[in-house]
């Protein structure tokens, strides 16, 4: 806020010091005023210390610095003047408030302005507090409120939109632009919240044509104000990052993965964005590449000091709301039972209640924990607890206990679990589901009451789609497989004389075919002729003794007709394909056709001559004696000169070993220390 020219400072109750008096005081809220007009905040703070040096408890003094401090983001030191003016009759709530707000202390910040009176500018910050708590009813609330002061601010009505679109009411979102008398066109934020409403909607087509209009209008509108260019794209981020969601949405797998690596890669200064690409990237990847995955995660995700046990890095816990650190927790948690690493697990899950007491996802995940665990029946336990105790808050609960106990082989739990949900009871997808789990108990009774349950609450419910005609189609086709054939019979009447569709009518005729054949013969008549077909002879047809099973092979002539035979006769010529180079006119000389004949089965083979001049001739113990003395000087060689050819290719491969295990034994201390780096 600007500073009043100040003339007249009220009085101190003591003197101040002769420093305090070297300038006019005069002097001092000029300079004050025109460093607030110049945006030189740092100074500002200065020089109203300066003011409160020589009159102390100054009020706007002292509120010109509050301000400037918070202008220069210096909250802690706000926050350490606003509590040691405690004692001065000045009302600094609203700034204190700010400043907790500000350190993200919103609890605190919300007792601070309790009890104020409900101006325009206590109403926005409340309704900050509100969104950022994710109590979007008493964010509304605020901003409904604001609405009577019927200020003409964009700012508030961007606001607004962004409200209604957390708040899940985005059908609301046109008509509240059109009372705001705003256009998505008016600045790209509001542009951009359209486009998230359009998302909620499920209309992704127009949603990316939306984000599209709102990079372009946020580009030439920071263009305009001089932004550099790494700034634009800073404060274009979040779009960027939509566009990718929105890639992800429409199945557009490859794409998004190449938008949300594009974000990560540029190194943006927008924390927030860059905590959100890695999330969604990560929720993309699913199972694969956990380890990846875990590393971008614990790059967001740190211990926290004191009794916080986890928060997140870069300022995200201020920046990112409540639902999206929710969702990193959650990853975090679940990428960790992917990896079986049970002790950090059981460690984030023991803090998850305390940081998120109003979300049913930690009981939730503590639930796949004890799944993971093979503890089935104390996630049943802990589950039908929850939903005992907030019974506003069941419905999930409930569908997560008849999963588990489903695939557990806990068929009673899980009927026990659907049947509490009341407002799903009798959708078709419940009904065929208890069924199913029915029938997995061999409970054809119980199979039976669901489905006689549900016709009965869809003749009732006033709904625009009702499924009435396709619970008791499924009911009689159901009833006429278990031998229940006059009710079934019943069922496909009333719908016979309701809607009287073709398939009803068919269930009827083979329902009756087993209870009434007069009725059979009747409702048959109602039945159209298939058009095409020929008409057949029915007494003649089963006259016919039909075909006969003849015992062994016999031969069966089927007639052909010439211009068949002549068709199978007539091969197709094909021209003959030679190597290349090949000149078929001038062969040369044929190949030789023993030419794939092995060597020795050639009609041209020779054996060679055994060389017969190394015989040695003479009597009979002369060439064995010669044989021994060969072998045993052969032995003393080899003793007195060290190993043959043979053993000294041995012992050099021998040591070659030796040298490769000495290297393999080394290799896991350095693939340790590597692994230690990385966790530094």
């Amino acid at each position: 806020m600007a500073p009043k020219a100040k003339v007249n400072p009220k009085p101190s109750p003591a003197p101040p010091p002769p420093a305090a008096q070297s300038a006019p005081i005069e002097e001092l809220f000029a300079a004050l005023h025109s460093h607030t007009q110049n945006f030189e905040y740092e100074r500002a703070a200065k020089v109203a210390d300066q003011v409160l040096a020589i009159a102390p408890g100054d009020e706007d003094a002292l509120r010109c610095k509050v301000v400037a401090l918070i202008k220069s983001d210096a909250i802690d030191k706000a926050l350490s003047a606003i509590q040691g003016s405690r004692h001065l009759p000045i009302d600094l709530r609203f700034y204190e408030a700010y400043c907790l707000y500000r350190q993200n202390k919103l609890h605190e910040a919300l007792e601070a302005i309790d009890g104020q009176e409900r101006n325009s500018m206590i109403l926005q910050l409340e309704s900050q507090i509100f969104y950022r708590l994710g109590k979007m009813d008493g964010c509304m609330e605020s901003y409904e409120k604001i609405q009577r002061f019927k200020i003409d601010s964009l700012d508030i009505k961007t606001n607004i939109i962004a409200a209604l679109v957390a708040a899940g009411r985005s059908p609301e979102v046109q008509g509240t632009m059109d009372a705001l008398k705003v256009k998505a066109s008016s600045n790209f934020e509001l542009a951009y919240n359209y486009a998230c409403s359009l998302i909620e909607k499920k209309k992704y087509a127009e949603a990316g044509q939306q984000l599209l209009s709102a990079r372009r209008i946020g580009q030439e509108m920071l263009m305009e104000e001089d932004y550099a260019d790494d700034e634009i794209e800073t404060e274009l981020a979040p779009i960027a990052v939509q566009l990718a969601y929105v890639h992800q949405l429409q199945g557009q797998t490859q794409e998004a993965i190449e938008a949300y690596m594009a974000i990560i890669n540029c190194n943006l200064s927008d924390a927030s964005s860059l905590a959100v690409a890695a999330n969604n990237l990560i929720a993309l990847r699913g199972t694969k590449d956990v380890s990846d995955s875990l590393r971008r995660l614990d790059r967001l995700i740190e211990k926290g000091a004191g009794a916080k046990q986890f928060q997140l890095a870069n300022g995200l816990d201020v920046k990112l709301s409540t639902r999206q650190k929710e969702s990193l927790y959650s990853n975090r948690l679940l990428l960790l039972l992917q990896a079986n690493r049970m002790d950090q697990a059981r460690e984030l899950i023991s803090a998850l209640p305390e940081m998120f007491p109003d979300s049913v996802t930690p009981v939730l995940l503590q639930a796949a924990l004890l799944v993971r665990e093979k503890k089935v029946a104390k996630a049943e336990e802990i589950l039908l607890l929850y939903a005992d105790r907030f019974p506003d808050k069941s419905k999930r609960v409930f569908l997560a206990r008849a999963q588990i106990a489903a695939a557990a082989g806990h068929f009673q739990i899980s009927v026990d679990s659907l049947s509490k949900i009341t407002d799903i009871q009798n959708m078709p997808a419940t009904v065929a589901t208890l069924i199913s789990l029915q029938e997995r108990m061999g409970d054809f009774g119980g199979a039976n009451a669901v489905l006689n349950s549900a016709i009965e609450w869809w003749k009732n419910a006033m709904t625009e789609e009702n499924k009435l005609d396709l619970i008791m189609q499924e009911a009689a086709s159901y009833k006429l497989n278990h031998g229940r054939e006059e009710e079934a019979f019943q069922l496909y009447e009333k719908l016979v004389k309701s809607r009287g569709n073709i398939e009803a009518l068919l269930g009827l005729v083979m329902t009756a075919a087993h209870t009434n054949l007069e009725k059979a013969e009747l409702y048959e008549k109602q039945l159209r002729p298939l058009s095409g077909l020929k008409q057949m002879n029915v007494e003649n047809l089963e006259k016919t003794p039909g075909a006969k099973h003849v015992e062994g092979t016999h031969t069966m002539r089927i007639e052909v007709s010439e211009d068949v035979k002549k068709a199978k006769t007539k091969k197709r010529k094909r021209k003959p394909r030679y190597p290349k180079g090949f000149d078929p006119a001038n062969p040369g000389p044929p190949p030789d056709p023993e030419r794939w004949l092995p060597k020795r089965e050639r009609s041209s083979y020779r054996p060679k001559r055994k060389d017969k001049r190394s015989q040695v001739r003479g009597s009979q113990g002369s060439v064995v004696r010669e044989k021994h003395e060969t072998a045993t000087t052969a032995t003393s060689v080899s003793s007195d000169n060290g190993p043959s050819t043979k053993s000294s290719q041995g012992i050099s491969s021998s040591s070659k070993s030796g040298s490769q295990k000495a290297t393999t034994h080394d290799q896991p201390k350095a693939s340790s220390k590597l692994k230690k780096k990385s966790r530094k």
